[in-house]
């Protein structure tokens, strides 16, 4: 396996429609010559963006998070350009691009610096082989005042990893419960 270029994420985008929407070059300024968290191409990866659709964990309910049987009012529901996340707590988002992982490579993101520097950690497990979707993003507020997430701004890279083999079952020929999603994603059993 190898770490794959801005040339050969290109070539993939083209061929295979492996993300959209695309953005070829490092984006840093908004319209309006406002700075932002980077977003878009880099020299080995992808920088995403976080939409505005956020669900941020609360306990008012007294829930047991439960990944089997999960209750889905342990989140309150949030469109918004920012998102406040609460002290020691975590929000659930997605991504503004949809993926679609060739056959023969494997995903890994990790969260951007500014956002690591903060305390807020970003999870998301790896984007495995014909999978595909919107990411459904993981933001954990580590510290113990609020932590702010922008909306439509850089969150996230990925890095591609390209096989030299195709896998002999990928995460479409499993039939994996996340394939296709859209918006953000809750655990299913």
């Amino acid at each position: 396996m190898s770490i794959k270029s801005d040339k050969w994420m290109r070539r993939m985008v083209e061929k295979e429609g492996m993300i959209e929407p695309f953005e070829p070059e490092q984006v840093r300024y908004d319209a309006q010559g406002e700075r932002l968290i980077s977003y878009g191409t880099s020299s080995y990866g992808y920088d995403v963006r976080c939409a505005d659709e956020f669900k941020i964990f609360t306990n008012v309910y007294s829930s047991v998070v439960d990944p089997k049987n999960f209750d889905e009012n342990s989140f309150v529901d949030v469109k918004s350009d920012v998102c406040i996340i609460p002290p020691n707590s975590f929000a659930l988002a997605r991504t503004v691009e949809y993926f679609r992982i060739p056959r023969q490579v494997l995903t890994v993101c990790l969260g951007k610096s500014t956002y690591a520097r903060c305390g807020i950690i970003v999870n998301v497990t790896p984007l495995e082989p014909e999978w595909e979707g919107h990411v459904t993003l993981e933001f954990s507020n580590t510290t113990p005042l609020p932590a702010k997430i922008y909306a439509n701004e850089g969150v996230a890279q990925m890095l591609f990893f390209e096989s030299d083999e195709m896998c002999d079952t990928s995460y479409k020929d499993r039939g994996g419960k996340y394939q296709g999603q859209r918006g953000v994603t809750l655990p299913k059993a």
